[in-house]
């Protein structure tokens, strides 16, 4: 097995989509293979725009793609895609993270292997890569994000370096990697109702709804993520209410008093967009919702405005 990096471009004639799919040409046959089972990062090159390094992924098998010679199909395995908490840059004090963008002066190399849409990439690179963009104290950080401040005297303890596998995989990483990206996403601001509230401390009340729950099968993207208020998010986990392809939103109406989606859901009826097109929600987790948990009166005992 073989670490990768694959060039991801949102307006590329390859029909990527990195959580689940990876699009890719026959020249890169063989070290996608060689990838199969193994972690791959994703990067974004210069003229895509400004994300660097900006998730990881497994890839579970590859297959020729459909109706297209010549071109294959990288599948993402199940759960596995991760974006990073925070974007990793191309360059680090002028430096490159791999040695085969490194020139023999420690500067950027220009042509060859930065032209490459598919890489590989030592143990050691990749496990640099993913320390930056997944910290290892990042359940820490989110804990005490909206503390007031320490005196000056009184130390933090050191962070438990967890190994970067690990960060990929354990769940309450996962769940707090989750819960950062999707609020961030949508400016802390509740999709539905539009509310963006804050406690005193200045913590937001707005939670991180998964569209397909993990129990289910869903990921950890953006794109399976709601940002939605705690009365909100209870009503779409019940199936009270529910979002269309077209972004409008779904009601239970024998279930929910139009007053209540009066007060609750922002004028217009529609789910308002996150900061960045590719963190809609995915037309896939919104059918799964409507077809699996809307109108599905999965609640227990009385209904809050009964």
């Amino acid at each position: 097995m073989t670490k990768l990096v694959l060039l991801h471009k949102a307006d590329s004639i390859y029909e990527d989509e990195p959580d689940r799919v990876y699009d890719f040409p026959r020249q890169y046959l063989s070290a996608i293979r060689e990838g199969v089972g193994d972690w791959v990062v994703y990067y974004e090159p210069v003229k895509a725009g400004p994300r660097g390094y900006f998730a990881a992924a497994k890839i579970d098998r590859v297959i020729p793609k459909p109706g297209a010679e010549g071109r294959y199909l990288a599948l993402i395995a199940p759960q596995s895609y991760l974006p990073f908490d925070r974007e990793v840059p191309r360059l680090i004090n002028g430096r490159p993270l791999e040695a085969a963008l490194t020139g023999p002066d420690g500067l950027p190399r220009s042509g060859g292997a930065v032209q490459l849409a598919v890489r590989r990439l030592p143990e050691a690179e990749f496990a640099a890569i993913v320390r930056h963009g997944l910290p290892a104290d990042l359940i820490e950080q989110e804990a005490r994000r909206y503390d007031a401040p320490r005196p000056e005297l009184d130390e933090a303890p050191a962070p438990f370096e967890r190994p970067v596998i690990e960060r990929l995989v354990s769940r309450p990483y996962r769940d707090i990697a989750f819960r950062r990206k999707v609020r961030a996403a949508y400016d802390y601001r509740c999709a539905i109702s539009g509310l963006r509230l804050r406690n005193g401390g200045g913590r937001p009340e707005v939670q991180a709804a998964h569209i397909h729950p993990v129990a289910s099968g869903g990921p950890d993207t953006t794109r399976n993520g709601l940002a939605l208020t705690g009365t909100l998010h209870w009503m779409f986990d019940r199936g009270l209410i529910s979002v269309a392809d077209d972004h409008s939103i779904l009601v239970s109406r024998n279930k929910v008093p139009s007053e209540v989606t009066d007060r609750l859901m922002a004028p217009g009826g529609r789910l308002l967009p996150p900061l960045y097109a590719w963190d809609a929600p995915h037309p896939a987790h919104l059918k799964w919702h409507r077809e699996n948990v809307f109108g599905q009166g999965a609640s227990e005992g009385p209904l809050p405005w009964d």
